[in-house]
């Protein structure tokens, strides 16, 4: 029996429009096949021949036979993205950190999800232990490269503390059952002291990159601690000294791997550098960024790109006078304040309030611009100078939408301010443009 999948939207002059395809009809099958998910869907219909099998909502099936190029999309929505719905985490993860958010806000923040297709889709860490080995056949089948494993360590039995989970000792086995099959893996490690740094870390990182370059890059993160871990395992944050040693322990590591290699492998976020106090690395250093969208080499992107977007330019003189408000996170004050005064530098008349917003929501250990909240944002900014806009991170807000981890609306935080709020994209032209009004 076919399973039914609803269709939520047809695209507008495709040819499942032609076809006479509506919003409210469901698919039942590919030239007979069934539709698991996403990806047989997009598999089964590259086919030029099409036999499309569709159910009207009063229950009249329709054949309908379909002649197209392999690349054209049939142009059909789904109420499910993956169609068959993302599979949820099965760990207990001593580090988790939607274990640590408070009680009260959307139910949806509290979703785990642990899927290896959404890892291919979205860029999203997997652990693999909720994955059997059909699955694993069915990635290299569908040839999604590159995914994204959270690795934390290789000590089997390790893992199995860390995450929580009996059937979490056997990721180098998927691993390599993945890089032998042709599939590119990025790696990350959520790092916890005194729990798997040190030698544990120096083992986890030899083996993981005797796979290189399959395993094109590895990510270390500091674990995240917010203040509601009532009941939850007792975590230390790294703190200045334990910083620095953990970037004098990869240091090492990515001379290593860059004289034998040809690449670094290893990267640092920036959290690290910034807690010891020491000099971000340059640019180069962080080769093609291949870990960016998990903080690594950030502020370095930032700085060059606001670089380029001011080269060869002359001291210039605004039209108009303009005065506007910044915020960000403590972690990354400084180096944001830095920038400012290179921007205006090379624009007078230009005047920026740059305002380092203390995270009272998630507690002094959570210092990332991208977990500010709404309500800290108006508690902390009310009755200060703000001049003409409020500036803020689009990474501050959930995706495609105007609204905050705590569900502050953009519109609300402008009206309890009573200024209006520009969002800023990450790049460092749009940061340049954005502070001089373009």
């Amino acid at each position: 029996m076919h399973s039914k999948i609803k269709i939520c939207m047809v695209q507008p002059g495709s040819i499942a429009e032609e076809a006479g395809v509506e919003a409210g009809d469901f698919l039942l099958s590919i030239n007979k096949q069934n539709i698991k998910d996403i990806f047989d869907y997009r598999y089964y219909q590259s086919s030029e021949e099409l036999l499309l099998e569709i159910e009207k909502p009063d229950g009249e099936i329709w054949e309908i036979e379909v002649e197209k190029d392999e690349t054209e999309d049939l142009g059909l929505d789904f109420e499910d993205s993956l169609i068959d719905g993302a599979k949820s985490c099965t760990n207990k993860c001593i580090f988790c950190f939607i274990d640590q958010l408070p009680k009260g806000m959307r139910e949806t923040v509290y979703f785990k999800d642990d899927d290896s297709r959404l890892s291919f889709l979205t860029g999203n860490y997997v652990t693999l232990t909720n994955i059997k080995n059909e699955e694993l056949e069915r990635i290299i089948h569908y040839r999604m490269s590159p995914i994204n494993v959270s690795v934390h360590t290789t000590n089997p039995d390790l893992r199995k503390f860390m995450l929580g989970n009996r059937f979490a000792g056997d990721v180098m086995d998927k691993i390599r059952m993945l890089t032998d099959n042709g599939i590119e893996v990025n790696c990350q490690i959520v790092l916890c002291r005194d729990i798997n740094d040190k030698d544990e870390l120096d083992k986890t990182i030899e083996d993981l990159c005797q796979l290189y370059p399959s395993i094109n890059s590895v990510s270390i993160v500091p674990v995240g601690i917010s203040r509601h871990r009532e009941n939850l395992f007792e975590l230390k944050p790294f703190d200045m000294e334990s910083s620095a040693n953990v970037i004098n322990q990869v240091h090492k590591w990515q001379n290593k791997l860059l004289k034998e290699k040809g690449s670094r492998v290893i990267y640092l976020s920036d959290e690290f550098y910034i807690n010891a106090d020491i000099d971000i690395p340059r640019y180069r250093e962080y080769e093609d960024f291949p870990q960016i969208e998990n903080g690594v080499g950030m502020v370095a992107l930032l700085r060059q790109e606001v670089k380029e977007a001011l080269k060869n330019k002359k001291k210039h003189i605004l039209s108009a006078c303009r005065k506007v408000s910044l915020v960000t996170g403590r972690l990354v004050y400084k180096n944001i304040l830095q920038l400012v005064d290179e921007i205006k530098n090379v624009y007078n008349g230009l005047e920026v309030n740059v305002y380092d917003i203390e995270n009272e929501f998630f507690g002094p250990y959570v210092t990332v611009t991208g977990l500010l909240t709404g309500q800290d944002i108006v508690k902390q900014l009310k009755g200060r100078d703000l001049g003409q806009e409020l500036l803020i991170s689009r990474n501050m807000l959930r995706a495609g939408e105007q609204v905050l981890l705590d569900d502050y609306t953009v519109e609300r935080i402008e009206a309890e301010l009573n200024i209006p709020i520009r969002i800023v994209d990450g790049s460092g032209s749009e940061f340049v443009n954005s502070l001089i009004g373009n």
